[in-house]
C-alpha cells in the first residue's frame, strides 16, 4: 500500500483549512472600544456601510456589542457613514 509521501495531491490538502478565529481585543488586552477611532472601527464594517457578524469577525459576544455601539455613535456624529458605496 502506498504511504502518504507517495500519494500526489492536484492541490494542497491544507489548502480548505481555516484558522481559528479569535477575539482581537482579548488578545490583545483592548478593554475600551472608541467611538472617535473611526479607522479602527473601519474594521468591521463591510464595503456597503452594515456592521460585519460575529461569525466573520471573530469578536466575542461582549466586544461585538461594544463595537456596535460605537459604530452607531460615530454614525450618529458624522464620523461613519450610514449607507456607503464603495466605502474601503
Amino acid at each position: 500500500m502506498a504511504s502518504r509521501d507517495d500519494i500526489k495531491f492536484l492541490s494542497n490538502p491544507n489548502l480548505g483549512k481555516d484558522k481559528k478565529k479569535y477575539c482581537r481585543f482579548k488578545k490583545f488586552g483592548i478593554r475600551h472600544v472608541d467611538y472617535k477611532d473611526a479607522d479602527f472601527l473601519l474594521q468591521f464594517i463591510n464595503p456597503q456601510g452594515k456592521l460585519l457578524p460575529r461569525r466573520i469577525t471573530g469578536n466575542s459576544l461582549k466586544y461585538q456589542k461594544k463595537v456596535a455601539i460605537a459604530v452607531k455613535r460615530a454614525r450618529h456624529l458624522g464620523l461613519l457613514p450610514y449607507v456607503a458605496d464603495l466605502l474601503k
